[in-house]
């Protein structure tokens, strides 16, 4: 069992809606916030929300938010008692929470040893099948030569997966669907895996071409006990990223649900997990394997956090100061919720990336919607990171009003100065598939490889629209902030018909 650590002033090593996330977290439990920040990223709600603020590099990721060293120096330069590091970026580097430790600061999340052993996917899954877990079958040896790997996929037989031993989100991964792509698209998956993780190390498994992806969130708390907080739905995924996910899924029965749940506490466990995480299944034939273990706090916890009726943030803060969860010995989950990823992209050209500032943003705040944001109207979103604006996330007391209410929601969300996905979501929500909860990882490919088509509209409606963007541009940013209509801000324009 951990002591009590005495925490006063949290350092946060990321960006964008997490910050925010963690900062609210952290002034709801009395604490200090110190925000670690690149160059570019000054014109945040998180840089203005936190107490104080360190630049710790320039705008590419390896100078800034991916340095180790800046990081924590940065934190210690602040006199931060712990660091947060969200999630991406170091928030799965074991090498990273031993150094916040090594500075005799807490480090808030998994142990390093947690880190390690899940962080490699290939220590990871010999770990699982240690404890009678169900895998894929796959390559994992050492050889790690293209002659090897290219004969390995024969052996397994193709479709096959090459993936990144340490680390995920898409990086180093690559689909092989037949021997004469074999040696290129490997050797592409280990320069990735290089490039976004310092190790070339990769992986092969038999590729599960009509599965679904199923997550299960546990969390370790300082007694050392694990609980399971049920699972979510995660299929609907553009290139291995996930854009919509639920909870609980519409994919499992209760004894399905219950097995792939117990399954995953009882892998974590037997590691003596602490702190939020996330066991990753593949789902098909009616039977599931394991794939991943994130150990961090996921993008898609909010869908979590309705349904059970928890905030994973302060369980994280609360464990690391070695404080107790006023949580129930046994969870029931209640109702259904629902998360979109709303990106700053056009999703009438294939969702390239939508680049620009921020004119006036309007969030339809009504009972079970739920918004984290990380921009304010005057902001700008670069190039430089990930094009993630928001989050999104619904809750009703059935999956189908909970579509019905995210799709709602949508329709009265209004962005001003950059493109985004909001008709893409709004099509996905509607598809009969998604409906009926039959989607699986093949989903988007299958359906909406090219995006959505764009509406056309008639002259009349065009010539409003360019009216609305002249006046939009040539106002100065504003929003929905309570401060009621001034000079220069859109939404106090009588837009009026043409």
């Amino acid at each position: 069992m951990a002591g009590r650590r005495k925490i006063e002033k949290v350092a946060i090593a990321n960006r964008g809606e997490v910050a925010v996330r963690i900062i609210r977290a952290c002034q709801e439990l009395g604490l200090k916030t110190v925000l670690l920040h690149s160059s570019p990223d000054t014109a945040t709600i998180a840089y203005r929300l936190a107490d104080e603020t360190v630049c710790i590099g320039e705008a590419p990721s390896s100078a800034s938010y991916l340095n180790i060293e800046a990081n924590v120096q940065g934190a210690l330069g602040a006199g931060a008692d712990a660091i947060h590091p969200g999630f991406g970026f170091l928030s799965e580097n074991a090498d990273f929470a031993e150094a916040v430790e090594n500075a005799g600061m807490v480090f808030v999340g998994p142990t390093p040893e947690n880190i390690r052993l899940f962080g490699d996917k290939i220590t990871a899954k010999a770990h699982v099948e240690a404890h009678g877990g169900p895998t894929i079958p796959g390559y994992r040896g050492k050889d790690q030569s293209l002659a090897t790997l290219t004969e390995e996929c024969e052996r397994i037989g193709y479709p096959v997966i090459c993936k990144a031993a340490a680390g995920g989100g898409g990086r180093g991964l690559k689909v092989i669907r037949d021997s004469k792509s074999a040696a290129d698209l490997i050797a592409s998956a280990q320069r990735e895996a290089q490039s976004a993780f310092g190790s070339s190390i990769v992986f092969l498994e038999k590729y599960l071409d009509d599965a679904k992806h199923i997550e299960v969130q546990v969390f370790g708390d300082h007694s050392g006990h694990v609980f399971g907080l049920f699972e979510r739905e995660c299929s609907v995924q553009r290139r291995h990223q996930k854009i919509i996910e639920e909870a609980l899924s519409p994919s499992l029965d209760e004894k399905m649900r219950n097995e792939i749940c117990k399954t995953a506490v009882d892998l974590t466990a037997k590691a003596k997990y602490r702190g939020a995480g996330t066991v990753e299944f593949l789902l098909q034939g009616g039977k599931f394997y394991f794939m991943e273990v994130n150990t961090r706090l996921q993008v898609e916890h909010p869908v979590t956090e309705l349904v059970m009726g928890v905030d994973l943030v302060k369980a994280q803060l609360l464990t690391a100061m070695g404080q107790p969860l006023a949580w129930p010995k046994i969870f029931q989950p209640r109702g259904h919720s629902i998360e979109c990823r709303l990106y700053a992209e056009n999703a009438y050209q294939g969702g390239i990336p939508s680049t620009g500032k921020l004119l006036a943003t309007h969030w339809p705040h009504a009972p079970g919607r739920r918004f984290e944001v990380g921009f304010d109207p005057g902001d700008e979103i670069t190039s430089f990171y990930d094009p993630m604006i928001a989050k999104i996330i619904v809750w009703d007391e059935t999956r189908i009003r909970a579509i019905q209410k995210m799709k709602q929601t949508l329709r009265e969300t209004v962005i001003f100065g950059v493109r985004t996905n909001i008709p893409l979501l709004q099509e996905i929500l509607s598809h009969k598939d998604f409906v009926t909860g039959k989607m699986t990882t093949r989903f988007f490919e299958t359906n909406f490889s090219k995006g959505v088509e764009a509406p056309s509209f008639s002259a009349s409606e065009n010539k409003m629209i360019q009216n609305l963007s002249a006046r939009v541009s040539e106002g100065s940013a504003g929003g929905d902030n309570g401060t009621g209509p001034s000079e220069g801000n859109p939404w106090s324009f009588t837009w009026g018909r043409t």
